[in-house]
Formats: structure tokens, C-alpha cells, sequence
């Protein structure tokens, strides 16, 4: 054997049909990119609004249907299943596993938007007086849609599945395993690696989604502090320093790197979201989030559901760009390109928990924690601007990624602030792109967990490379376009895999309650010890006898 192939086969694992077919399409993807350059952006532009036009109402179904599940998995008789088994253990802490959830779930983006997304719905929604008390209203209520329940519904149906069919059913950890109860063997076929395929180039199109708002906002803030010319180059730069500290944390692996990092987001988050209340209009943040809240669950259904079907200007205008398409379709579009990399996160670190416990820690803790997030600090921006003291709308039409610090600048200690901010934007990077790359090398490897260090490395340094492109090629459109491309096919794949999910386990309660059955008439049977010498061993006792003692 030669040296070369020893070192080869030491330093990677490779699922030879996954990882080439995918590792060649990325590869292409950038250099295509590259040479062809800023005029991709006309085609990204083209791409979204084609694809937002026509399959806006698959995504906006999709994912309702996904919170449908959710609720149905909590109050059925399949909440009681223990993912791994009847004597499985959970592998961490609640206060860690809830960290990791909120590290790879939310991470980069709820930074980004927390401030900017409230105050762009502030000034600009259809049917809505920009700059009004109703609009303010309006704002925090879709804010919360796109990061609530249904986004984390989309991650808890994915890592169920995942989880389920790895720890129970003794399948890799990968997406074909969920299709095991409709296609048999087949997974390990050329089917199979297809759905592995698109798994892998969802994933990483997410990431780089995540990646390219996160860098933008840290040149963001440098800009803000020292004066740095936020452009292109800059955030290239910054990908390539915040990719190799990245790199060095994904080879300690996910017991280390992942979860002492993720443990450290939640902190210095909870910390930093303390500060932000105590420091900015405490008693607004407090009756904003009651009644954000309130407001979110009295209209939950309509929010949910509404796809702009009789704005009919975009039935007869190609120019006609509608609201949802830009935004609750982007966002259930980067949230299902999410799902391979959140919900075999989330698969991974879940074991040892019931379903009924997995579903309501997924879908409610880390929603909480978000409304909480954007009362704080999308509220501390619209408070601003309801008292025409701020000048966060200007600051977002300008530079949607300078809306955090803008906001920070008119509250105590903004340079303190604005520096935690960027702290956290550089840690949930690195956080997101550990997992991602624990998450495709797995998928890639044939669904091991433990693959050599050296995969990990590569798609560490890929993931920064597409993201790098990205903005290359066409910025904040070239971004939404590729989760929007990677999230069209994955929206199918993810309602079949609901149906899978659901028929393996109505049949495994099947041969419950078939045990259970042959259980009783076992037991029924049985005769108690003694039974001929008495006839009637279970006789009343003679209570005047018990009284004459």
C-alpha cells in the first residue's frame, strides 16, 4: 500500500457516491461564479423570483403542515417512545442541550434581524400606514412568525425523523434512513443517494446563507467602530480569518468545541439581552413582549397561512414583487435549506429523550427565547422610532446589516454593546459553521459519526469558500437565491419524509399493542399458588373472627 493511499484513507472516510457527486457540484457552482462574476446576480435575481412566484404557496403549506405534526406528536400515544430506546439516557444536560438547540437553530440570523427586520416592517408592509402604532404592532407580530413555532416545527419534524431512525431503528444518521418503511432497500441504491445528494447542498447553501449575513454585520461593526469600509473585500477577508478559527474548533469535535462554545453563545446572549433591557426602555420591552406575544397567538392561524392571493398585481406583472416573497417565503426557504444540517444536529445530541419531551423542548424553548430576543431588542429600535428619536429606518434602507448598532448607539455604553454584538455574531459563525461541518461529514461519510478530522477540515474550508462566492457573485441577493434554490426540492423530500415518520410509527404501535395483548392473556392464565387446595383464595375474610381478636 502506498504511502499517499495510507495517508488517504487515515485522514478521510468517504461515502464515494455522496461525496464526489456533491463535493463536484459545489466546486462547479463556485467556479462558475468566480469567472463569471457581479453579472450573476441578474441570474440569482431571476432565480428567486421565479421560484418565490410560482411554489410560494408549497412553502407556506409545508410548513404548516409541519406544525400540525408537531402539536399532533405532543398529545398522541407516540410522545410517550423514548428516542433510543426504553433505557436510553440523555447524553447532555438540559442547559446544554437547550444551548445547542439555540446555537444551530437561530445563531447568526436572529442578530442580524432582530433590530432590522421590525423596523423594515415598520415602514413598509401591504395594507399597513408605515410609521403607526399599528404598524409597530404589525412588525413585531411577523418577526415572531419567522422565528417561532413554525420555523423551529420544520427542525423538530427533521430531527425527530433523524433521531428515530438512527437510535431506534439502528439506521446511519442520514436523510435515506428516513425512507426506509417506502423504500426498503433501496435507500442504499442510487435513490438514496440522491436524497443524501440534496441533504449535503441544502445544507451547505444554509450555512452560507447564515455565513454571508453574519460577516456582513461584523463589517458592520467594524465599520461603526473604527471607521473600516464595509465592502466586499473586507467581509471576504473576514470570512477567511473567522473560517480558520472555525476550522481549528471542528477537529475537538462536538463533546469539546461545539458544545463549550454553544454554552458560551447562551450565556453571554441571555447576558448581553439583560443588558440591552435594563439599559433601554425597561417597562416597554416588558408590555411590548405581553403583548407581542398575545397578539402572535390570537393571530397565529391567519399569519401562518397568508400568501397575498388577491394582491393581483403579481398574477398579470412581471415587476410586481410581493411582500411574502421576499420575506415568509425567503425565511421557510432558508429555514427547510437549514434542516439537514439543524435536524441531524439536533438527531445527534437528542438521544435518551421521549418524543413528546423532544418536540415541546425543540418547538417551545428556543421560541421563547427568541420573542424574547426581538421584544428586546427590535423593540428597543421601534421605541426609538415611535418617540422620533432614531434613525434606524434611514441607517436600514441604507445598510439593512448596520440596524444593531445604529440602535445601540442611542443607548448607554454603545461602544461596550456594540462590541459584545460582534462578539456574538463571530461565535455563532463559528458555532454554525462546527456543526455544519460535523453535520456533511457525517452525511458524507455514510452516516458515521466519528469520521476522520481531516473531512471535517475540508468542509469547514468549503463552507467559507461558498459563502465567499456568494458575496462575491451578488451580495445579499446571491445569499437569499441559494436558499431559496436549495429549499424548492428539499420542501418535497421533507413531506414525504413526514409520511414515512408517521407510517413506521403507527406500525411499531402496532406491535405494541400486540405484546401487550399477548401479555394479558398470558398473565390472565395464570392460576395464583394454592389455587386447587382452595376454592376460593380470594374470599372476603371472616370479620367476626377478626373482632373477636
Amino acid at each position: 500500500m502506498s504511502k499517499k493511499y495510507s495517508f488517504f484513507k487515515k485522514h478521510f472516510d468517504l461515502h464515494g457516491p455522496v461525496f464526489w457527486p456533491s463535493a463536484i457540484f459545489i466546486l462547479l457552482f463556485i467556479i462558475v461564479t468566480l469567472v463569471v462574476g457581479k453579472p450573476m446576480n441578474k441570474v440569482f435575481s431571476a432565480i428567486q423570483a421565479g421560484i418565490s412566484h410560482n411554489f410560494g404557496w408549497l412553502f407556506i403549506l409545508a410548513v404548516n403542515v409541519f406544525l400540525v405534526f408537531c402539536a399532533y406528536l405532543i398529545f398522541s400515544p407516540f410522545g410517550k417512545i423514548r428516542i433510543g430506546g426504553p433505557k436510553a439516557k440523555p447524553q447532555f444536560s438540559l442547559v446544554s442541550w437547550f444551548a445547542m438547540l439555540f446555537s444551530a437553530g437561530m445563531g447568526i440570523g436572529i442578530i442580524f434581524w432582530s433590530v432590522a427586520e421590525p423596523i423594515y416592517h415598520f415602514n413598509s408592509f401591504p395594507g399597513v400606514a408605515p410609521g403607526t402604532e399599528a404598524a409597530a404592532k404589525n412588525a413585531m407580530q411577523y418577526a415572531f412568525l419567522h422565528w417561532g413555532f413554525h420555523t423551529w416545527a420544520i427542525y423538530a419534524v427533521v430531527g425527530l425523523a433523524l433521531a428515530y431512525f438512527t437510535f431506534n431503528k439502528k439506521l446511519p444518521l442520514t436523510f435515506r434512513s428516513v425512507f426506509y418503511p417506502l423504500l426498503g432497500d433501496k435507500i442504499y441504491g442510487p435513490i438514496g443517494h440522491l436524497i443524501d445528494i440534496l441533504s449535503v447542498v441544502a445544507t451547505l447553501f444554509g450555512l452560507a446563507t447564515s455565513l454571508g449575513f453574519g460577516v456582513q454585520q461584523v463589517g458592520a461593526g467594524f465599520q461603526h467602530l473604527v471607521g473600516w469600509v464595509n465592502d466586499t473585500s473586507l467581509q471576504i477577508i473576514l470570512i477567511g480569518l473567522i473560517t480558520g478559527v472555525a476550522t481549528i474548533s471542528v477537529v475537538t469535535g462536538l463533546d469539546k468545541g461545539v458544545r463549550i462554545l454553544s454554552n458560551v453563545n447562551l450565556y453571554l446572549a441571555l447576558a448581553f439581552m439583560i443588558l440591552m433591557v435594563l439599559i433601554g426602555p425597561t417597562l416597554f420591552i416588558i408590555e411590548s413582549f405581553i403583548e407581542n406575544t398575545g397578539n402572535y397567538f390570537q393571530k397565529l392561524l391567519s399569519m401562518g397561512m397568508w400568501n397575498q392571493a388577491y394582491a393581483v398585481e403579481k398574477y398579470v406583472s412581471d415587476e410586481f414583487v410581493d411582500w411574502q416573497s421576499s420575506w415568509t417565503v425567503f425565511y421557510w426557504a432558508w429555514w427547510i435549506s437549514w434542516s439537514p444540517f439543524v435536524g441531524t444536529f439536533i438527531a445527534r445530541i437528542s438521544k435518551g429523550r421521549t418524543i413528546r419531551d423532544f418536540v415541546l423542548g425543540v418547538l417551545v424553548v428556543p421560541s421563547l427565547i427568541g420573542f424574547l430576543w426581538f421584544s428586546t431588542f427590535g423593540g428597543s429600535g421601534l421605541f426609538l422610532e415611535l418617540t422620533g428619536t432614531g434613525e434606524i429606518a434611514a441607517a436600514v434602507q441604507a445598510d439593512i446589516s448596520t440596524a444593531m448598532y445604529v440602535m445601540l448607539h442611542h443607548y448607554p455604553l454603545a461602544i461596550f454593546t456594540s462590541i459584545i454584538c460582534m462578539i456574538l455574531v463571530i461565535n455563532f459563525f463559528v458555532t454554525s459553521s462546527d456543526s455544519g461541518s460535523l453535520v456533511i461529514d457525517s452525511i458524507t461519510a455514510g452516516g458515521k459519526l466519528d469520521a476522520p478530522v481531516g473531512q471535517r477540515i475540508f468542509w469547514a474550508l468549503i463552507e467559507g469558500v461558498v459563502a465567499a462566492v456568494l458575496l462575491y457573485g451578488g451580495g445579499l441577493q446571491a445569499i437569499q437565491t441559494a436558499s431559496i434554490i436549495s429549499g424548492l426540492p428539499f420542501v418535497i423530500v421533507l413531506l414525504i419524509m413526514v409520511f414515512s415518520l408517521v407510517k413506521s410509527l403507527r406500525k411499531d404501535q402496532r406491535k405494541m399493542e400486540k405484546k401487550e395483548i399477548a401479555l394479558y392473556r398470558v398473565l390472565s392464565k395464570k392460576r395464583p399458588a394454592g389455587y386447587k387446595k382452595h376454592r376460593a383464595p380470594y374470599a372476603a375474610p371472616d370479620l367476626g373472627s377478626l373482632n373477636a381478636k
